[in-house]
């Protein structure tokens, strides 16, 4: 059985081993490779002074109380665009094809309209992530636009970033 609940302080050193590989691959998500756990925090489970106050991060766990995956759900901009929520999503290696991935994108979606948001959009899905896009497509997003080459690859070179939208 899988729950979903707010994520703590004390969830980091868990949701950081779900992360630091996914990082360190380089083939779904945008940033430094090289980034280390202090720099990964901020936009995973910020302190109260984290850089966005709109940030709240949800976790799922497994029956035995695991982080299997976090999901920050911030707005996608601040003033006239805060109505637009965002969202990321890791789930760990052994959880992955587990429909953990979907139970918390599920939650997260029901928790965005909670919180008053109209839509949600995500600003960088990567093109070959084949797994992610196919998800997303069957909870209701829409690819809006595709920057080319906008996103390098470790194995397979540049390729894009889907920028994907749905209303709640």
């Amino acid at each position: 059985m899988l729950a979903v609940r707010p994520a703590v302080p004390g969830d980091w050193p868990e949701l950081w081993a779900i992360m630091e590989p996914v990082v360190r691959a380089g083939e779904t998500y945008c940033g430094d490779r090289e980034r280390d756990e202090g720099a990964g925090r901020p936009g995973w489970l910020p302190g109260p002074a984290g850089p966005d106050p709109t940030l709240r991060v949800l976790v799922a766990v497994d029956d035995g109380g695991a982080g299997v995956g976090p999901a920050p759900l911030p707005a996608n901009r601040g003033g006239p665009g805060s109505h637009v929520a965002n969202a990321s999503f890791l789930v760990s290696a052994d959880a992955g094809g587990g429909g953990v991935g979907r139970a918390l994108a599920e939650y997260v979606l029901q928790e965005a309209r909670r919180a008053g948001y109209e839509a949600m959009q995500f600003n960088a899905v990567v093109e070959t992530n084949v797994r992610a896009v196919g998800l997303w497509r069957s909870l209701g997003f829409d690819v809006v636009g595709t920057v080319p080459g906008a996103f390098l690859h470790p194995d397979l070179g540049y390729t894009g970033l889907h920028i994907m939208h749905r209303r709640l």
